[in-house]
């Protein structure tokens, strides 16, 4: 049997939806995926490593990454930039690892655009009411950021006819067990299999 090539999984949707979330449950029940390392320009802080928290990058070398289309995507907050890089994610596919990138909604469609074959998944929040609980709980955004992200939530989720699925975060397990109901159901795709098949058939001829 020829070797699958791993599938890019990304996991996108509004600012407290609860991505970080629902991947790190994920991360716990699935050992085979791979978490995609961004790469980054801020300073390394105590106890992070380079290649394992962040592939760490001077400004210069991040904008020459950026200069030959080898980020998949990237954006500058507070003066850093951050990006997805494409070596990295293009590797670990090549190894038959699925890779998996948890990102917001921008940072989505620049990698749709520079990776279309990846699988898009929008986490929905269950009602914009429980979105806007959810970052009030949080504790750590005044009442104007709340009303802010919950604009942007609106035309983000305006969005979502771009993404393959949709997986409503009602319940973490529920949203959990549907992703990897998606994972498992993308590995037995006729396209990929038949991919695969034809490669034997044409070397069993030879």
């Amino acid at each position: 049997m020829i070797e699958e090539k791993g599938i890019l999984f990304v996991l996108s949707g509004p600012s407290g939806v609860g991505k970080g979330t629902v991947r790190k449950e994920l991360f716990q029940h699935d050992t085979a995926l791979r978490y995609s390392i961004s790469m980054t320009t801020r300073e390394k802080r105590q106890g992070e490593t380079d290649g394992v928290d962040y592939f760490y990058k001077t400004n210069e070398e991040f904008e020459s990454l950026i200069a030959q289309n080898k980020l998949l995507e990237y954006a500058k907050y507070v003066n850093n930039y951050y990006g997805t890089p494409r070596d990295y994610v293009e590797k670990t596919l090549a190894e038959g690892h699925d890779v998996f990138l948890e990102i917001e909604v921008q940072g989505a469609l620049q990698v749709k655009e520079n990776f279309p074959e990846g699988v898009f998944i929008f986490l929905f929040p269950p009602s914009l009411e429980e979105l806007k609980n959810r970052i009030v709980n949080r504790g750590t955004e005044t009442e104007e950021l709340v009303l802010n992200r919950l604009k942007a939530a609106r035309d983000e989720i305006e969005m979502m006819d771009a993404y393959d699925y949709v997986v409503v975060n009602d319940q973490i397990k529920h949203a959990v067990a549907k992703v990897k109901s998606i994972i498992q159901s993308e590995h037995c795709k006729r396209e990929r299999i038949a991919k695969q098949y034809k490669q034997l058939l044409e070397d069993d001829i030879k």
